[in-house]
Formats: structure tokens, C-alpha cells, sequence
């Protein structure tokens, strides 16, 4: 139930997970050991799993060997780390009675997926509150809990039924049950008609800007193992001068778009013709891009020393960002790498871990970048334009699934969201399609319009109530066009994104630590005796 919950599946597929922990509950109360609730909690945790992430490993035919084991390990690992959640509970029962230790779980199950989002080797791709993308009236208090408020009220319904249901039989509890349907009914219905009122109510803005996204659907594989530069750029301005031919004052090509470091010195040509393009056009170009930037001093602790050239270096996954009134370009690379595909885990701490682990595409070495940044976009040369500028907050790929980040770059004054991305090396699986609906959460979190421009798909413009305006189809070469709206307001969750994740953490670490003073007492007492 809570597989068939999450993209691609539509609605009202997504009601099911209102309910799916009922039979888990049922379940894991009759557990009496550790053992036994973590056994039983695996099994369900790695059916959920198989469900929804077995598209990680690619599967294909051209796929690398390395991205198919670390999809293997993942489907195996990623359970184990749910069960922080169902050891808290066996923590609390032992501490509670048993029929209140289920009212600790939401808060267990969100430490879990914040916990998640901390470390080098975090893939918190199945937050519940991003299952929810779909159930688009339901999702518009995002903008005051966020996606993680969401995965408490989810969990907290499937209590309250649960409750309901066990005690239905039991003519001694009768209000209990109604307390309990009731109580599951009223917060359902609380944040229905919170989004509708939303909905229905929400200011757009009248400041707007228009947008061309590029699709180039390259092969993935095909271009880092080798592709005609002077072929691909061509194809890319091409594109380009279709969508500019719209009069957009923005054009956004994908994650990675060219396979070489642009700015290096060595494809000059290559820069004067983005730079004839954006000039003779008049248009903003942000574009995903390996970025190498070389140190002469204040060299960084992570940087890399050519031997050959005698020199320190740092290589990104990065976004530049082309002015057609500047020749200064902007520079920002991506601070939240997939584990293992885009760096090893902990290799800082475990250097030799880079030389072992490596993708046949060579991708798992960038450096992290150091800070969020924002792009200005002036306007006041531009045509109908609202105002004299604009802040563009850009993101590469993976980043946008984690909420509390995204945040940090609407605090800065981002007034839109753009995606570089690439989801091609993936296929048509159900990867591509999570992807782009956790992109619908980001809006309504923030308020702000996102923008994603993908290699092979789903190109899209959402806006900031989560709404898809426009959306290209998968595995299509093709551009999308079409006006974004910009909001300036900041959202009660832009402003306080932690509230949620740190009252739940110490609820569980409270329960934790209550628990170990408990054993550390009896391991006193019995040594005493």
C-alpha cells in the first residue's frame, strides 16, 4: 500500500497511504522482542522499497555495472535504516504501556527521515510527506509544516484508525472508537479544507518572467564515453533559438548539458558562441555543467593535486550562469551528491574508498560545493518587464529532494526555483516521475514557481501551489516555453524549516535516553546484588 502510494501511480492511488501502516501496527504490537519487530519491519520496509526504488540500479542494457550493484545493495540497505523507527518503538514500549507507545511512532518515523538527510550516504528519496505530490488540495499546508509535517500527519491518521479499528469489536470502548474514527476524520478533513481555501485564495503575483527550458534527450552513456562537441553545441543553440524565437528572457539547459569542463580555457569557441547567442538574443542562460576551478591559494582541505601540472584543483557538478550584459559568470556547484553514483561516502575520512568505487562514466569524484548561492537577473534592459531584477535559485538534480536545503536558498531571496537535471540514466521507470512530483512539494513548500529542465524528461513548469502548468513527455527532443510567476513572500516553512524534524528528534531522543538510564539502573542494580 505504501509502494503503490508514491509516483507514478495517480491519484487517488495516494489515499492508501492514509491507511497502510494499519496492518504494520496490527503486526508489530504483537511482536513482543527487538528481534521479532525488526524482522517484521524489515520485510515490510524492503517490500516498500522494491516497489519504489527498483529503478536505482538502471537495468539496462548500456547501464554500468557499479550503478547496478550499488541499485542492488541500496534495495537491501535503505530497510535497514527505516528500522530507526521500529527500534525507537521497542525503546518506548519498554518504557510506556504498550497501548500509548504507538503515539511516539510519527514522531520516531520523522527522526528517521531527517536523520536521513545528514550524512555523506543519505538517500531520503521515500519521504512519506513527498508520496503525497499527486494529492495536490490535500499538501497545501506544506507551506507551514513542510513535506516532513506531512509524514507526522499521515502516520498519526493511520494510528487513529488503527485504533478505531482494533477496538470496533469492543461494546465497552464504543466512545474510544468514535474518538479514534473521529479524530483520524477531523485531521483529514482540517487540512482538505486548508487547501482548498488555499487554492482558491492564493495571491499569484504579477511579476513574471518567461521561460525556455531545453530537452536535448541525449544518451547519457553514449555522451560521456565521447560526442562531437561542435555537434552537440549546435544542437543545443538550435534549440535554443527556437524557444528565444518566443521572446523568453530565460533559457535553461539540463544537468551536465556539455560533458567537459566549458570554462577550462580549452573551448574558447565554444564560450564566444554561448556568449554570441545570449548577446544577439538578450536572454539569461543558466546551464547544469562540470565546473573545474583551480587554486593558487587558500587551497581547500578537499582540492586535488595534479601531479602532472603541479597544481590543486576542484572538480563540481555545477551550474554556470551566462549574463547576455556581463562577462562575469556565476558560479555555484551541487552540495548534495548522490551517494556512490557522484562521490563515496566518507571518503574524506576513507580516502582509498575514491580509488576503489568508481563509476565506468567516471562520476563518482566531485568535490562538494562550499555555499548555496543565488543568480540576479536585471531587468531593467529587458522588454515588459515587472521590475528592475529578480533572484534565481539554482538546483542540480538530487538537491531537490531535500526540503529544509531548498529552503536555504528562498531565505537568500530566490523569487523562483529552477532544476537542472538529468534522469535519463534511469530509463522510463518510475524514477523520472518521483522525481519531478517532489519538485510539486519544493513549490508549495516555498511558494515559488519551479522550473526543471531535464535531459530526456519530464521538462516542466509548476507553480508556486504546486500546480504542473506545462510538461514535455519523456525521451522527446524538444524545449518547453512558457511564463513563470515570481513570488517574494517567504512561507511560516521557509522561515522555520526545522520545527517538525527537531521536536520530533527530541521526542525519540528523549525516549532514548529515558530507555538507556533505565538499563544503565538495572545493569547498576543487578551488579550490586
Amino acid at each position: 500500500m505504501l509502494g503503490l502510494s508514491f509516483p507514478p501511480f495517480p491519484f487517488p492511488f495516494q489515499l492508501l497511504m492514509f491507511a497502510a501502516f494499519v496492518p504494520y501496527f496490527k503486526v508489530i504490537e504483537k511482536k513482543k522482542t527487538l528481534l521479532e519487530i525488526n524482522r517484521a519491519s524489515y520485510l515490510a520496509f524492503f517490500v516498500f522499497c522494491l516497489i519504489t526504488l527498483y529503478w536505482v540500479g538502471s537495468w539496462q542494457k548500456s547501464a554500468d555495472p557499479f550503478l547496478m550493484i550499488s541499485g542492488a545493495v541500496l534495495l537491501f540497505f535503505n530497510p535497514l535504516i527505516l528500522l530507526i523507527a521500529s527500534t525507537l518503538y521497542y525503546f518506548s514500549r519498554k518504557i510506556f504501556p504498550e497501548k500509548y507507545s504507538i503515539y511516539f511512532f510519527p514522531c520516531f518515523w520523522v527522526t528517521y527521515e531527517y536523520l536521513y538527510m545528514l550524512t555523506d550516504a543519505s538517500f531520503p528519496w521515500l519521504t512519506l510527506g513527498n508520496g503525497l505530490s499527486n494529492f495536490i488540495s490535500f499538501i497545501q499546508i506544506a507551506d507551514i509544516m513542510g513535506a516532513l509535517g506531512l509524514t507526522l500527519v499521515i502516520i498519526y491518521i493511520n494510528i487513529f484508525l488503527y485504533k478505531g479499528i482494533v477496538n470496533f469489536k469492543s461494546q465497552k470502548i464504543f466512545v474510544n472508537r468514535i474518538i479514534h474514527f473521529t479524530s483520524a476524520a477531523a485531521i483529514f478533513l482540517i487540512l482538505l479544507v486548508y487547501g482548498f481555501i488555499r487554492l482558491s485564495s492564493f495571491e499569484h503575483s504579477d511579476k513574471k518572467i518567461k521561460v525556455g527550458l531545453i530537452q536535448p534527450n541525449l544518451d547519457p552513456w553514449a555522451k560521456w564515453r565521447g560526442i562531437d562537441t561542435d555537434k552537440l553545441i549546435s544542437d543545443y543553440l538550435n534549440l535554443s533559438r527556437k524557444a528565444a524565437a518566443q521572446k523568453v528572457q530565460l533559457i535553461i539547459w539540463p544537468e551536465t548539458a556539455l560533458p567537459f569542463y566549458l570554462m577550462s580555457g580549452n573551448y574558447q569557441s565554444i564560450v564566444d558562441s554561448i556568449y554570441y547567442f545570449i548577446e544577439k538574443n538578450k536572454v539569461y542562460l543558466i546551464t547544469g555543467i562540470p565546473d573545474l576551478i583551480f587554486h593558487r591559494q587558500n587551497i581547500p582541505e578537499d582540492s586535488k593535486f595534479s601531479k602532472a601540472g603541479d597544481f590543486y584543483y576542484s572538480t563540481y557538478n555545477g551550474i554556470l550562469f551566462f549574463s547576455p550584459y556581463s562577462s562575469n559568470v556565476g558560479h555555484y556547484g551541487k552540495m548534495k551528491l548522490v551517494p556512490f553514483a557522484e562521490r563515496v561516502p566518507f571518503v574524506d575520512e576513507l580516502p582509498f574508498l575514491g580509488d576503489i568505487i568508481k563509476w565506468g562514466v567516471g562520476l563518482s569524484g566531485w568535490n562538494v560545493g562550499k555555499d548555496t548561492a543565488v543568480f540576479k537577473l536585471s531587468f531593467d534592459k529587458l522588454e515588459n518587464s515587472g521590475s528592475d531584477s529578480i533572484f534565481l535559485a539554482g538546483l542540480v538534480c538530487y538537491e531537490s529532494i531535500y526540503p529544509e536545503f531548498v529552503t536555504a536558498f528562498v531565505q537568500k531571496g530566490a523569487g523562483m526555483i529552477a532544476v537542472v537535471t538529468n534522469d535519463s540514466w534511469y530509463g522510463n521507470s518510475s524514477g523520472p516521475y518521483q522525481h519531478k512530483e517532489m519538485s510539486v512539494l519544493r513549490a508549495v513548500e516555498n511558494r515559488r514557481s519551479v522550473v526543471r529542465a531535464a535531459n530526456g524528461g519530464i521538462s516542466t513548469i509548476i507553480d508556486p501551489t504546486g500546480i504542473t502548468k506545462a510538461e514535455t513527455k519523456m525521451f522527446t527532443k524538444t524545449f518547453l516555453t512558457g511564463e513563470v510567476i515570481i513570488q517574494n513572500k517567504k512561507t511560516f516553512f521557509t522561515q522555520n524549516p526545522q520545527i517538525i524534524s527537531l521536536a520530533s528528534s527530541l521526542v525519540s531522543l528523549w525516549v532514548f535516553g529515558i530507555f538507556l538510564l533505565k538499563k544503565i539502573k538495572h545493569f547498576t542494580r543487578k551488579n550490586v546484588a
